[in-house]
């Protein structure tokens, strides 16, 4: 099974931010997610990661969670979950890249 999980999180409470930015908070969790092994793609809006798992998905999450000592956290989480499929972090986006090669080629 292939779980792909899209999700951002950060703090909302003055106590963790510096002004607007929230940069050094979503630093600590894209650093814990390395150092977990999961594979994962950062974007400028969220985070994929990729589990076999929905249980490993949600323990990824609750572990960013744990990274933000702070009043009040924001997140957001989108699943795409199928059975008898791995890889698919890096082959959805072959398979939209191999498509767009056709049509420039054609």
């Amino acid at each position: 099974m292939s779980v792909l999980l899209e999700f951002s999180m950060f703090p909302t409470s003055d106590d963790c931010r510096e002004g607007a930015s929230v940069s050094k908070q979503v630093s600590k969790i894209i650093d814990a997610i390395d150092k977990s092994g999961v594979n994962y793609q950062l974007t400028p809006m969220g985070t994929v990661i990729e589990t076999q798992t929905m249980r490993e998905a949600l323990d990824i999450v609750e572990m960013a969670y744990d990274q933000l000592d702070c009043e009040r956290i924001y997140s957001c989480l989108k699943f795409d979950i199928r059975k008898n499929s791995k890889d698919r972090l890096k082959n959805k986006i072959k398979s939209v890249e191999k498509v767009l090669n056709r049509e420039v080629n054609t």
